[in-house]
């Protein structure tokens, strides 16, 4: 017996653990193709299994739908991604996930003092933001916002 070739989108569906409708969520914005067969039924090569992972893991770890699509866009089409490709895309994202880890640390550091004086007033906090001090850098929760990350150059 032949090694099949091809799936549907149900058997997709089953191995990968993702909702049929997520699998034509993902085909729509072109993160995942398909090819139709002469009786209209989609068939998506092997290849998009390890696709559908990646997808999952990335969006596990906050990654956009944008960027796991920027990044899968930069594989060779029809080829299974392999461990060198995970590689690559994981290192592009990690400079990424450092700042957001960095803003996420920040917010709830920020949180725990604000909850702490029960206040919530932080523009006239006399003990975090004495005379107002934080509006001239700029609109925004100025304390929770990380600054940019050496490595990402941002």
């Amino acid at each position: 017996m032949a090694p099949v070739t091809e799936l549907t989108v149900g058997q997709v569906a089953m191995r990968s653990g993702v909702a049929v409708s997520a699998l034509h969520f993902y085909e729509a914005r072109g993160l995942i193709r398909s090819h139709r067969t002469s009786g209209n039924q989609r068939r998506y090569g092997r290849d998009v299994l390890r696709r559908v992972a990646i997808i999952k893991v990335a969006q596990e770890v906050g990654i956009s739908l944008a960027e796991i699509g920027a990044a899968l866009a930069s594989l060779p089409e029809g080829r299974t991604p392999t461990r060198d490709d995970w590689n690559l895309l994981s290192t592009a994202w990690r400079d990424g996930l450092d700042h957001k880890i960095a803003q996420l640390k920040k917010l709830r550091d920020g949180l725990t003092d604000c909850i702490g004086c029960g206040c919530m007033s932080i523009d006239k906090c006399p003990l975090r933001n004495k005379g107002d001090r934080l509006s001239r850098e700029g609109t925004g929760a100025r304390r929770l916002i990380a600054p940019p990350s050496p490595r990402s150059g941002g």
